[in-house]
């Protein structure tokens, strides 16, 4: 069903791609937020704290398209992608323009929609600066209206503060840039990627699509969630999808809570795509800047695979006597007091191999790396420590004789 739902929403996606003045526009009211399967983008070259202003003042023309392929090939069918004023105000209309139409072709090319988060200025706090918002809106819109892969309007991030007197401000604004979307594109929807599930509930009536962000701590409390989303939005008749999960620091891994909102056929969203050099990437991400990943499982849960959990088989690595063999070589080794570096470091590539492979070792810090880094220094003291190390890690899995 979930295949069939992607179809149908890549579909849409090349229908409003291939639309011309003279011919009718999909609905894009009527999207199948089920089928979502998305992510938050940010190129993983931009920093703290100018993340978002960032993505579009050193905007690579280049990088969008290797990323916006790294998603292809994940299946990946939504970005959400945050477009900041302070862009808008360092790079003037037209140039911000341009980079926002490529960003949405790139997209276009490869059937994934696009969320803008619009970002907040002045006009939040004080209310006598909306003039600055309307003008905002008014280029987004005239920007962006007519691109096939424009799907809706996420007009406040997550406006559902905990402070009492911030949050009555961001639902004003909620409310009256609403109102502003609605007038300038009637023909485009209006999310508001609210906090929490209750968050949600309080911003519907200003919502087209309903969204709530999730980073719960256990698989019920995030069955928890999906189940009050779902039933909230069938009871007022809207769409309902996920626009954040996944955070390593938050106890919500990406192979768990993707695993339960594919199985309740809730569409979803990532934090994030990429894996930044500076800011979240050390709690956030799937791919590094060149296509490499950091856990193999996040990438296997996005494409609907998933660890087991229940029937699990356990590895043998000494089944055919290489933990047995490898760990004689190196005791040899160490007692012939060897200065042959290079002998030694392929013993330690061996025990990281058998380590890796039968799952024995974190992979916070990879063995391969540790011997790759040994390799760079040449220095017999800590290849000597490492192999100690692997030797210690591999003796419980000798096999008995």
């Amino acid at each position: 069903m979930r295949a069939i739902k992607t179809i149908i929403f890549s579909a849409i996606i090349l229908m409003l791609a291939g639309c011309s003045n003279n011919t009718k526009k999909v609905d894009k009211f009527a999207i199948d937020c089920d089928a979502i399967r998305g992510f938050n983008y940010t190129p993983a070259s931009v920093a703290a704290p100018r993340h978002h202003t960032d993505s579009w003042v050193k905007y690579n023309e280049q990088t969008t398209v290797f990323d916006m392929d790294l998603a292809k090939e994940l299946d990946l069918n939504m970005a959400r992608v945050f477009v900041n004023y302070q862009a808008y105000q360092e790079l003037g209309d037209a140039e911000l323009a341009r980079r926002l139409q490529h960003f949405c072709h790139v997209c276009e090319e490869r059937g994934i929609g696009v969320i803008p988060v619009v970002g907040n200025g002045a006009w939040v706090r004080d209310t006598t600066q909306r003039d600055l918002a309307v003008e905002w809106a008014e280029f987004l819109v005239n920007t962006l209206k007519d691109e096939p892969a424009l799907a809706m309007w996420d007009i406040h991030n997550e406006p559902d503060s905990n402070n009492p007197e911030r949050r009555a401000m961001n639902f004003s604004n909620c409310r009256f840039l609403s109102e502003l979307f609605h007038k300038l594109d009637p023909n485009t929807p209006v999310t508001i990627g609210a906090m929490l599930v209750n968050g949600m509930i309080e911003l519907a009536d200003y919502a087209d699509i309903l969204q709530f962000h999730d980073y719960s701590e256990t698989r019920e409390g995030i069955k928890a969630n999906i189940q009050a989303a779902r039933e909230f939005a069938n009871k007022v008749g809207k769409p309902v999808f996920n626009g954040e999960l996944g955070c390593i620091a938050r106890a919500n891994p990406y192979d768990v809570t993707l695993e339960e909102h594919q199985k309740a056929g809730m569409g979803w969203v990532i934090w994030e795509l990429m894996i930044v050099r500076e800011g979240w990437g050390n709690v956030h991400g799937v791919f590094y800047e060149d296509g490499t990943v950091r856990d193999p499982s996040i990438y296997t849960a996005i494409k609907g695979h998933f660890r087991n959990r229940k029937n699990i088989r356990l590895e043998e690595p000494d089944a055919e006597g290489k933990v047995t063999s490898v760990l004689n070589r190196i005791a040899a080794w160490k007692a012939s007091s060897s200065n042959d570096f290079d002998r030694g470091a392929n013993l330690a590539e061996v025990a990281a191999n058998l380590l890796e492979s039968a799952q024995l070792a974190p992979m916070h810090i990879a063995p391969l790396y540790e011997v790759a880094q040994v390799r760079e220094t040449r220095d017999l003291k800590e290849l000597s420590s490492l192999l100690d190390k692997y030797s210690a890690m591999l003796e419980p899995y000798k096999r008995q004789q």
